[in-house]
């Protein structure tokens, strides 16, 4: 194990190196200026979230598939990504994390315009979308979307299933001292049921879990601040000092220069938002939605959700606790971790609140990226393959209940990275689409204007 982790964290070195910073953080601010500056619309796509386009054609609704999408995403990477990303690249990591939301937004955005304006109808009438066919439909490169959709599907052993089993595990076993195999057994059987139901059982669940989950954590979020009130000025300014210092400037837990900063910051915010990586525009194919513009921009708000506000304030009371403790990553037991500690402030309540949003996170996307990987395998084989793939994806969760926390996160780190190539290709070569639609349904009262284009079967994308 110990070899194929300095393996695999051999190749993240590479794999998130200044040129993938570069190329995500670039077409984040490029898709940024394309579509206008698209994150002054999110009120817009806050509304639109809870609007109904009844009479559009779709398997869920617009709600049904953000929550889903932000099922997939408000996960584990919100709670102990945070703590690792700090832990690894300093308090200047809570910045990059932050900024790569701000700017992801027009990236989410963009992917999910294509990935609903390219979708397809299977044999069954359902609604199939993402990168992979945007790229067949739109720019004729089928190989490409077949490896992205490999990719995509591998990928969601790491960050949906194996990370999420593990994370649940580490604070199950670190606040009621539940054995990880018994938390795998737990998931295998729970998770197992929900899935046999599809995507209509998968966003029923999300559209219940997610609200709750969300606010019960904010909560637990803003009583720690209010807590640790004397520091918060302090920590904001060394977040802001550590982002942009070439040197170490916060103590243990800093950066030792800005690049990890940058890396360990927008490896996580991708992690947690996955703005870029071409997972949520699978989901937001399957949306009623009157036309591609309005789901993008309802897709859009999960990452204002996920990153802006949820990472932002984790970051907060993270960095908040390392000052008023005093604490280094020394200081920390190995049957602990930053998070627990933070939490650990509010006696029982907030181990309560610790667990239960770590299991209900994690569930969630878990769920939330069964989903994207069955669409993915069915983009490759078929029907057929998504029975054996809900198996395996299953049975993996217990494996990543039980094996170590870190190679968890390098191969999750790995395979997103992976993701997030040919998912870029087909943003940027699709982005004058995405400004003239942009242009369009943003102009006058054109939002409220149906999309009259048909939507093809597969058969019929594949005859053309």
């Amino acid at each position: 194990m110990e070899q194929i982790d300095s393996v695999i964290s051999s190749v993240n070195g590479w794999l998130w190196g200044p040129w993938l910073l570069i190329l995500l953080v670039g077409t984040h601010v490029y898709m940024t200026v394309r579509t206008g500056f698209i994150q002054r619309w999110i009120g817009v796509g806050i509304r639109l979230s809870v609007t109904k386009d009844t009479d559009s054609e779709g398997d869920v609704s617009q709600f049904g598939a953000l929550s889903t999408a932000l099922a997939a995403t408000i996960g584990t990477g919100n709670i102990v990504g945070v703590g690792t990303a700090i832990t690894l690249g300093g308090p200047g990591a809570v910045m990059w994390m932050w900024l790569t939301g701000v700017f992801g937004i027009a990236t989410k955005y963009a992917e999910c315009l294509i990935g609903v304006k390219y979708r397809v109808k299977d044999a069954k009438g359902e609604m199939l979308g993402g990168a992979m066919y945007a790229l067949e439909r739109g720019l004729n490169l089928r190989w490409l979307g077949v490896l992205f959709a490999a990719l995509a599907a591998f990928a969601s052993f790491g960050i949906g299933n194996g990370v999420q089993a593990n994370a649940t595990a580490e604070i199950l076993k670190a606040n009621i001292n539940l054995p990880e195999w018994v938390t795998g057994i737990v998931l295998v059987v729970l998770i197992g049921l929900v899935l046999l139901g599809g995507i209509k059982a998968i966003a029923s669940v999300c559209e219940r879990m997610v609200p709750f989950m969300a606010v019960l954590y904010i909560v637990g979020c803003t009583i720690i601040l209010i807590m640790n009130r004397h520091f918060l000025w302090e920590s904001v300014q060394l977040i802001v000092a550590d982002a942009f210092s070439p040197e170490a400037a916060g103590g243990g837990f800093a950066g030792t220069a800005l690049m990890m900063s940058m890396r360990y910051g927008a490896a996580r915010g991708l992690f947690s938002n996955e703005s870029g990586m071409g997972s949520a525009p699978i989901v937001a194919a399957a949306a009623r939605t009157r036309n591609p513009v309005r789901q993008a921009l309802v897709s859009a708000t999960g990452t204002f959700w996920d990153t802006v506000v949820i990472c932002l304030m984790t970051g907060l009371v993270l960095v908040s606790t390392i000052l008023k403790f005093g604490l280094t990553p020394e200081s920390i037991p190995e049957t602990s971790n930053l998070t627990t500690i933070a939490f650990g402030q509010m006696g029982v309540f907030g181990s309560i609140i610790l667990v239960l949003g770590i299991v209900t996170f994690a569930s969630s996307t878990i769920l939330g990226w069964n989903y994207y990987g069955d669409r993915c395998i069915d983009y490759l084989f078929g029907q057929r393959g998504r029975l054996p793939y809900r198996i395996v994806y299953i049975a993996f969760l217990f494996l990543g209940a039980t094996v170590s926390l870190d190679i968890m996160w390098n191969l999750a780190d790995a395979l997103n990275a992976l993701m997030v190539l040919p998912n870029i290709v087909a943003v940027l070569l699709l982005s004058g689409v995405i400004t003239k639609d942009t242009r369009f349904y943003l102009s006058g009262d054109n939002l409220k204007l149906p999309d009259e284009t048909p939507i093809p079967s597969i058969s019929e994308m594949r005859k053309r």
